[in-house]
């Protein structure tokens, strides 16, 4: 009887207690367990470059993007020892920007 009455009153006490130790939305998670891009590669278009929908010359141009333009490079695709193409994406405000602008694309380096 006193054995299930100490199990009792410490199931309780636990009980009462534990969740004072949670955070109320649940398990907090640090901020370096985010996927914050550490080696995010941003570049400054010096010149007036096409933006195309695939790496090939004869490939839709998308868009020509303006001097002063700020990429960041999302992967690069090497055709030939002298023709080299990288992925970008365009700097953008998410809730600012029109949904349907074309933000990603490739150019020629």
């Amino acid at each position: 009887m006193i054995n299930h009455l100490l199990k009792n009153l410490c199931l309780i006490t636990f009980a009462l207690i534990a969740p004072i130790t949670l955070p109320a939305g649940g398990i907090q998670k640090n901020l370096n367990q985010n996927k914050f891009p550490i080696n995010t590669k941003e570049i400054i278009l010096i010149s007036n470059t096409s933006l195309y929908s695939f790496p090939e010359i004869q490939a839709k141009e998308l868009l020509v993007l303006d001097i002063g333009t700020t990429v960041s490079v999302l992967r690069n695709w090497r055709i030939s020892e002298s023709e080299l193409w990288v992925r970008v994406e365009l700097a953008s405000n998410q809730l600012l920007d029109d949904p349907n602008k074309i933000k990603k694309g490739w150019i020629k380096m």
